[in-house]
């Protein structure tokens, strides 16, 4: 799965459309050159174009078919043998080794299991009782609400300790000797602004605190090597970039010089050293597998390990490269051809600076992407006023983006958008 970054890697990572071309021929020379290219056939796509990869990534063709393996000869005519015959034991170590390349892991350092909130407190837990006598757990305001629910919930468990937020910009400065554990996302799940995993860790370490890192926006979209960075931690989501279904297992990962000394606060069966001795004691396993909990999602891990799968056939430089030059190339259209409509780019305008997924706040965003939606552009919309859009660079085209830009002109310029049917909120925006 290494990256192939030979002599054809500066034209792959290089901007695919120069300043004097942004329109539909250019965009399908851009599909045709594009080493990626092929991967879309793939998936099992929609009519229509699907930008919300970011949010649930698109069906893998395989996926179907391993399912109904699974269903009716695994489950169906095997039944309990398959624990060790199909090795359903070894889905949450073996779907880690496949996570880790990208990420920057080693493999005996991801374990994929629950979902990533129960992940987050499993390793908030961990991480406060390995630092005593520090009683703050600094994050940002805005972070993904998940994060700081389950960092408040723990707070609340131990009595003694506090949240504190500060804006993303000062954390460096407000890192101090009380300072337990930084808790931050990579990519932020609105705006897209991507953090210095690797600066922000080193100011961590220096006051002796550790950093988990939400790699939910992150993995599968944008360049990770958490090894290089020194990471301690980290969580991520296996239904967006990762194409594993939605609801799908998440992942963990915890760097091996920490893994004797951090201990899981859901001390399941799975994460005993011998879960099948049926001792009364808790013994905590050996490794990585001290985090797992309860019983592997045999179902979600099979549709996860098809999604995964797919990267292993994959030039990962070029990958992340199409999806900073898809998301740089959406921004330029929308200046160029929607920047009379009161849109206000909310996303960091350097490709390098931003993930995999694009925000324009307007105050009518909500009406704006059932609009869309109902034109067969598929983004989502973020409270209170953003109008994203993901750029999933697997099945995503240059062509595409420079189709969603005219829609939206048209939605726009016609005022498709006000009108009372796309106003009314559904539960799931």
């Amino acid at each position: 799965m290494a990256a192939d970054v030979g002599e054809t890697r500066e034209e792959r990572v290089a901007y695919p459309i120069d300043e004097s071309g942004s329109g539909l021929n250019d965009a399908r020379r851009c599909d045709a050159a594009d080493p990626i290219a092929p991967m879309r056939k793939r998936f099992h796509l929609p009519e229509g174009i699907y930008l919300d990869g970011n949010s649930l990534g698109a069906l893998p063709r395989d996926t179907a078919a391993a399912l109904h393996d699974v269903v009716e000869r695994q489950w169906g005519n095997d039944l309990i043998a398959s624990w060790n015959s199909h090795d359903w034991i070894g889905q949450p170590q073996r779907l880690g080794r496949l996570i880790s390349p990208l990420i920057g892991a080693r493999p005996h350092e991801v374990l994929v299991a629950d979902t990533t909130s129960v992940n987050l407190f499993k390793l908030i837990g961990a991480a406060l009782t390995a630092r005593p006598g520090r009683t703050t757990i600094l994050s940002e305001p805005g972070n993904f609400p998940t994060d700081l629910y389950v960092a408040e919930g723990a707070v609340r468990m131990l009595g003694d300790r506090l949240l504190k937020t500060v804006p993303a910009d000062c954390i460096v400065d407000a890192i101090d000797d009380d300072t337990a554990l930084v808790l931050l996302t990579h990519v932020h799940y609105t705006s897209g602004r991507k953090l210095d995993i690797g600066a922000i860790t080193a100011a961590a370490h220096a006051k002796g605190a550790l950093v988990l890192w939400d790699l939910s926006h992150s993995a599968g979209a944008v360049a990770v090597d958490l090894n290089s960075d020194k990471a301690d931690l980290a969580v991520g989501c296996g239904y967006k970039y990762l194409s594993g279904g939605p609801g799908a297992p998440a992942f963990l990962f915890v760097a091996e010089r920490l893994q004797v000394e951090l201990k899981s606060p859901l001390s399941g069966w799975m994460g005993h050293d011998a879960p099948f001795a049926f001792d009364d004691d808790y013994r905590p396993a050996a490794g990585i597998a001290r985090f797992l909990c309860g019983t592997p999602s045999v179902l979600g891990m099979a549709a996860l390990e098809r999604g995964l799968a797919l990267f292993g056939d994959v030039d990962l430089a070029a990958m992340f490269a199409k999806a900073s030059a898809l998301g740089g190339l959406y921004i330029r259209l929308m200046d160029e051809r929607c920047g009379d409509f009161g849109f206000t780019l909310a996303s960091p305008r350097d490709d390098a600076a931003r993930g995999g997924h694009v925000s324009h706040a307007h105050e009518d965003a909500y009406p704006i992407c059932q609009a869309l939606i109902a034109r067969g552009v598929v983004g989502d919309f973020r409270a209170p006023d953003m109008l994203r859009m993901g750029f999933a660079p697997l099945y995503t085209r240059y062509e595409d983006v420079w189709s969603a830009v005219e829609t939206i002109r048209d939605v726009m310029a016609s005022r498709a958008w006000d009108d009372e049917v796309f106003r009314t909120r559904a539960k799931v925006t």
